[in-house]
C-alpha cells in the first residue's frame, strides 16, 4: 500500500515536470516572437524616415537632409494703436537685412558685369542697353550679383528693372558712377521714374558709389512750375533783407527745354525686403529715393546731397508701404528729409542728421478729398541743422481718414525757422478753397527736443470741425535765435491735450484735455 502511494506520487511529479517545462517552451517562444516583430517595426520606421526625413546613422554621426531655404519673410509687423490712448507708439521691431556678400564671394556664374554686357563707363556712352542685358541675365539666376564697378562712370537713360518673374535675393553691387541724361530726346514729354525696380522679392543695392541725376538742368524753370512749401508763408523777412535767390537759366544739353514732369531718381514699387545701403544719390531732378507699395523695406548708411534751394526734391519718399526701417543716413536736400504719405504704417526712422532741407514730414495728407491713414511711426535721434521745418504733419483741408500713433523724440535743432509744426490748412498755391472735412490726428507724442529756432517754435493749427487729440509735450525746450526773419510766439488751434512737463517758451495755447462735448472722428474717418 506504501510502495502504490509512493509510485503515484512520483508519476504525479512526472506530469506536473511535464506541464511546466511545456509553459517554458510556449513563453521562451512568445517572447522570441515578440521582440522580432518589434525590431521589425523599428527596421521600417528606420528606413521610412531615412526615405522621408533624411535622419539615420551613419559612422556614428547624425546625418541631416538639406533643408530648403524659406522665402524671405517680412520683419515683423504691429498693429496699429487702438482708440484706447497709449503714451506713445511702440516702434516696429526691424532688424536691417546685413550686406550681402560681395561679388568676391559669389560664384562665377551668378556675376554679371556690366562691362561684359557692352557697357563703357566712359560717361558719354549710352550705356542703357548693357544694363538692361545684365539685368536680364541676373533675373534668371537666384541670389545674383550685378556689378557696376569703380571708377567708372555710366551714363544711362530711364530703366526698369522688372519682376515679377526674376528669381529671388538679387544684388545691385554699385561701386561706379551712374549718371542721367541731359538730352531732352531721353526724357521725350516727361517720365516719372528714372531707375526703378519693381515687383521683387530680396533686392538689395548696395556698395560705395553714386548715382547722380544732374538735375540742375530741371531745377530751372521751378518758380513757374512747382509749388512752394505751405510753411514759407508764415517765415517773413525783416525789411526784406532775405528773398528767394533768383534761379539760372540752365538748359538741355541740346539747347531744348526740359520736360515739366521731373523723374525720381530711384524707385522701388510693389517690392518686398528691399534694402539700399552705402551708396549716395545726388542732384536728382525731384525725390531721390521712393518706396511705393513696399513691405520690409531698411535703408541705412545712405546719403543724399542736393542743393537747399533745388526744388520739390525730397530725400526719402514713403507711400503705401509698411515695416520700413530708416537709420544712420544723412540727408541734404531741397524739401523734406523724408516723407511719409498715405498707406504707411510701421515705420522707423532714427539718427538721420538732415540739412538743408525741410525737415522730416508726415504728409502732405487728403489732397483733392482723399482718404490718408498713417500708423505707428516713430522718428527720434535726430539732428537737424538750418532746416525750414523741424518735425512737421500736413493735411489738406477736405481730406479724411487719419493719423494716430505718432512719436517725435530726441530731436536736435539747429537754426530750424519752425521746429514743431501741425499745419492742416496747407496749401501749396496762393489760394485754397475753405473746407470742413479733413484727416483726423490723435496720438501725437513730442519729447525731448531741444535746440534754437529763428522764426516760431511751435505752430499747432488743427481743423475747425476735427481737431487734434491727444497730443502730448514733454521735455520742450526752444531758444530763439535772431536772424533775419520776423519772430513769433507759440501758436495753436484747437490742439487739445497734455503738458506733461514745463517748456521753453512756455506753449500755454493747447488746449489741456478732450474738444468740448467730448468730440470724436466720424465713422466714415476711420482707417
Amino acid at each position: 500500500m506504501g510502495s502504490i502511494s509512493c509510485r503515484h506520487f512520483t508519476f504525479l511529479l512526472i506530469i506536473v515536470l511535464l506541464i511546466w517545462s511545456s509553459s517554458m517552451e510556449g513563453c521562451n517562444a512568445r517572447r522570441g516572437k515578440h521582440w522580432r516583430h518589434s525590431r521589425g517595426i523599428g527596421v521600417s520606421l528606420s528606413k521610412k524616415k531615412g526615405k522621408n526625413h533624411g535622419t539615420g546613422y551613419h559612422h556614428g554621426h547624425v546625418s541631416k537632409s538639406k533643408k530648403k531655404t524659406p522665402s524671405p519673410q517680412a520683419p515683423p509687423a504691429f498693429s496699429p494703436p487702438s482708440s484706447t490712448p497709449s503714451p506713445r507708439p511702440s516702434p516696429p521691431i526691424l532688424a536691417p537685412r546685413p550686406p550681402q556678400k560681395g561679388y568676391g564671394n559669389a560664384p562665377s556664374t551668378s556675376i554679371f558685369n556690366v562691362l561684359n554686357f557692352g557697357a563703357k563707363g566712359d560717361g558719354t556712352t549710352d550705356d542703357t542697353k548693357a544694363f538692361e542685358a545684365a539685368w536680364a541675365a541676373a533675373c534668371k539666376v537666384e541670389a545674383s550679383t550685378i556689378i557696376v564697378p569703380s571708377d567708372s562712370v555710366f551714363l544711362v537713360g530711364p530703366i526698369s528693372f522688372s519682376g515679377p518673374y526674376c528669381q529671388h535675393d538679387i544684388v545691385f553691387q554699385l561701386d561706379g558712377t551712374i549718371i542721367a541724361p541731359t538730352n531732352t530726346r531721353a526724357w521725350g514729354s516727361g517720365i516719372l521714374q528714372w531707375l526703378q525696380f519693381t515687383k521683387l522679392v530680396g533686392i538689395t543695392i548696395q556698395g560705395s558709389g553714386t548715382i547722380d541725376g544732374r538735375g540742375a538742368v530741371w531745377w530751372q524753370d521751378s518758380p513757374l512750375q512747382d509749388p512752394v512749401d505751405s510753411e514759407s508763408k508764415l517765415i517773413v523777412p525783416l525789411n526784406g533783407t532775405v528773398g528767394r535767390n533768383p534761379s539760372i537759366p540752365i538748359q538741355g544739353s541740346l539747347g531744348g527745354k526740359m520736360p515739366s514732369i521731373k523723374p525720381t531718381a530711384l524707385r522701388f514699387y510693389g517690392s518686398f525686403n528691399v534694402s539700399v545701403t552705402g551708396i549716395t544719390i545726388q542732384n536728382s531732378p525731384q525725390c531721390h529715393l521712393k518706396f511705393d507699395n513696399c513691405i520690409g523695406v531698411s535703408v541705412y548708411n545712405f546719403s543724399v546731397s542736393s542743393p537747399g534751394d533745388s526744388p520739390n526734391t525730397d530725400g526719402i519718399h514713403l507711400q503705401n508701404s509698411r515695416d520700413v526701417l530708416i537709420r544712420s543716413t544723412n540727408v541734404a536736400c531741397g524739401d523734406d528729409c523724408v516723407s511719409i504719405q498715405t498707406g504707411c504704417t510701421n515705420v522707423y526712422i532714427h539718427n538721420i542728421n538732415c540739412g538743408p532741407g525741410h525737415g522730416i514730414s508726415i504728409g502732405g495728407l487728403g489732397k483733392d478729398e482723399t482718404r490718408a491713414c498713417v500708423s505707428n511711426i516713430t522718428i527720434r535721434d535726430i539732428i537737424m541743422h538750418q532746416t525750414m521745418n523741424g518735425v512737421r504733419i500736413k493735411t489738406w483741408q477736405g481730406g479724411s481718414g487719419s493719423v494716430q500713433g505718432v512719436l517725435f523724440s530726441n530731436i536736435i535743432v539747429s537754426e530750424v525757422q519752425l521746429p514743431i509744426v501741425i499745419d492742416q490748412f496747407y496749401c501749396d498755391k496762393t489760394t485754397c478753397k475753405n473746407q470742413s472735412s479733413a484727416v483726423a490726428l490723435s496720438g501725437i507724442h513730442y519729447e525731448n527736443i531741444r535746440g534754437t529756432y529763428t522764426v516760431k517754435p511751435v505752430h499747432l493749427a488743427c481743423s475747425d470741425n476735427v481737431p487734434c487729440t491727444q497730443v502730448t509735450l514733454n521735455d520742450i525746450e526752444l531758444k530763439p535765435l535772431q536772424e533775419s526773419y520776423h519772430m513769433y510766439d507759440p501758436y495753436c488751434w484747437q490742439t487739445f491735450g497734455e503738458l506733461y512737463s514745463p517748456t521753453e517758451p512756455p506753449i500755454e495755447c493747447l488746449q489741456i484735455g478732450k474738444p468740448p462735448g467730448n468730440r470724436i472722428q466720424a465713422d466714415h474717418d476711420s482707417c
